[in-house]
């Protein structure tokens, strides 16, 4: 039971990092055509994110595979009974990375426009489908001893879109505050104005799904009957009001952490309450997909447990120096002269 309940914290970690990670790289892909008027300030902001997106996919790697090795039953029936939602994910995330590097191939205006919407498309739809899939497993997927009894048409309930919508506005703030350190002169100017307009519509969109969460899913649960636990929510809340205080007051780089810990704070008041469950059934509890009734034995647990604590910080270190590295922003200059070319 340790290791599992290690494994269920590492799980939702790592999920957590990602979104933090990869969702400012989403939403500086949705706001790239809205921020960036000329062809040399879109690769400003494609050189932005060129260095650092495809390191950021370890994260989502890593935390697939330590869903399949570690909680095997669960990976199976997830992939298994979501396959449509995260097919069209995976397809997204593919035609994203293809776009980064496509783009700069042939200096040709249509050439390059047909992969700016493609980027635009293939940021929206993953920050989407991501919300939409961890909001029915908030919610819970009609499934017992038959099967899974859902479709592609019920996982795009009210509930589902909703989280969806949240993820989405998550990483649009996320990004144009990303984008506000990372860049100088007009880019710079647009991307806090879009930041900023966005976090209205994300406040509202978040208090909506904080009063839908309690009729629509038990998360509510487990902070009820530990009521300690209720500060990760109002920590998120707190951190979300702050990106706004830290906006008003011109502190971007402030702004932009608060944005980080809010992402990071939100996907733990989920797993928080979704604990111990992995995957809860809508129709029974009986047939749940828990930490405990879906892991790998103990055995294999003990032995990732110890690969963890070995290459984990390694790829910590490695992110601190890659970011480190490529710190300074980007200017129009930096691409005129082929400093970061894409």
């Amino acid at each position: 039971m340790e290791f599992q309940v290690i494994w269920f914290v590492l799980w939702s970690v790592l999920w957590a990092v990602y979104f933090a990670l990869d969702g400012f790289v989403l939403g500086s892909g949705m706001l790239q055509n809205f921020v960036a008027r000329s062809d040399i300030e879109r690769r400003v902001v494609i050189n932005t994110l060129g260095p650092v997106w495809d390191g950021n996919e370890v994260w989502l790697i890593t935390a697939g595979g330590v869903t399949f090795a570690a909680f095997p039953t669960t990976y199976a029936l997830m992939f298994s009974y979501l396959y449509t939602p995260l097919l069209l994910l995976l397809f997204s995330l593919i035609v994203r990375g293809v776009a980064f590097e496509f783009r700069g191939k042939v200096d040709d205006p249509r050439w390059k426009n047909i992969w700016d919407r493609a980027l635009l498309v293939s940021s929206f739809l993953p920050a989407l489908l991501f919300g939409v899939t961890f909001g029915n497993i908030f919610k819970g997927l009609p499934m017992d001893a038959a099967g899974y009894h859902g479709s592609l048409v019920s996982v795009l309930n009210p509930y589902g879109l909703v989280t969806g919508l949240l993820f989405v506005l998550l990483f649009v703030v996320h990004g144009g505050l990303y984008l506000s350190v990372k860049t100088t002169g007009a880019v710079k100017t647009r991307s806090v104005s879009a930041a900023s307009a966005a976090w209205i519509p994300l406040l509202i969109v978040a208090v909506v799904f904080l009063a839908y969460t309690y009729p629509a899913t038990h998360l509510y649960d487990n902070f009820l009957a530990h009521p300690g636990l209720l500060a990760v929510p109002l920590l998120a809340v707190l951190s979300l009001l702050g990106i706004k205080v830290f906006l008003v007051k011109g502190k971007l780089l402030p702004a932009f952490t608060a944005s980080s810990l809010t992402i990071l704070l939100v996907v733990a008041t989920g797993v928080v309450g979704l604990f111990p469950n992995l995957i809860p059934s809508s129709l029974d509890p009986l047939y749940s997909l828990t930490a405990f009734n879906s892991s790998s034995s103990p055995y294999t647990l003990k032995v990732m447990t110890g690969v963890a604590v070995i290459f984990l910080p390694i790829i910590i270190a490695y992110k601190i120096w890659v970011y480190r590295v490529f710190r300074a922003p980007v200017t129009n200059q930096d691409v005129l002269d082929n400093k970061q070319a894409y």
